[in-house]
């Protein structure tokens, strides 16, 4: 067991390891202040924060932790009648996780079961990615709206940048933290607006804002990747 968490802390950079430990020391705070009740709140973040810095390393277990958090995350947003980021977590990005999961471990660099080959999308792929993610909002936007879904055009907006996240992490691209973090901005947003109802919400916000700048630092780190796996 200690060589295995020595071995841990050898895989991530001190600046990785700084990172997740101010992430997961503010959500711990932020939760102890604002709420003290959802304990699956907090549970949620600790574990989307997690699968974010293994995520930013390429490394597989990561997915496998947001498959964990889209479930719990689920189960937050019916809390608030946010049915649709219930219906998008559920139905989209926790199986579309189970679908990524599976293409990073078919797709190790150079047989390194920790981090996936960083995949290069073409111009057909874009196209079709970019239809793709129109025809999925127009649906989700009808289903939305008739279960009377809280604040509708965030919501709806969030459908579109988690879809354009899965189907880019699925396909190994670096730019799925970028989609990522433009959905973190809309979550912000979107939970934002909870909070003007009930505080305890607060937490929530602050998980976003966190993990907004994990998933910058993961585009970061993808680009850098993406260059050293090219020999460029």
């Amino acid at each position: 067991m200690k060589k295995r968490l020595t071995s841990l802390f050898h895989y991530f950079t001190k600046g990785e390891l700084m990172l997740w430990s101010i992430s997961v020391l503010l959500l711990v705070v932020s939760f102890l202040i604002f709420d003290k009740k959802n304990i699956l709140t907090l549970i949620a973040s600790l574990i989307g924060v997690t699968s974010l810095i293994f995520n930013a390393k390429g490394n597989p277990f990561g997915q496998f932790l947001m498959i964990i958090f889209s479930l719990l995350y689920g189960m937050i947003s019916f809390t608030f009648a946010y049915y649709g980021e219930m219906v998008t977590y559920l139905g989209m990005t926790a199986p579309m996780a189970v679908f990524a999961l599976i293409s990073w471990l078919k797709n190790p660099y150079n047989g390194n079961k920790a981090e996936v080959e960083v995949n290069h999308l073409k111009g057909k792929e874009i196209i079709f990615m970019s239809v793709l993610t129109i025809f999925v909002t127009l649906v989700f936007s009808d289903i939305l709206a008739f279960f009377h879904t809280a604040n509708l055009v965030p919501s709806t907006l969030s459908v579109t940048t988690s879809f354009l996240a899965v189907y880019l992490t699925f396909r190994r691209s670096a730019f799925y933290a970028l989609a990522y973090a433009a959905n973190d901005i809309v979550l912000i947003v979107l939970w934002g607006m909870a909070t003007l109802s009930d505080l305890s919400y607060l937490s929530v916000v602050i998980c976003f804002v966190m993990f907004l700048v994990n998933d910058i630092y993961g585009f970061i780190n993808w680009s850098k990747m993406q260059k050293r796996q090219s020999g460029k």
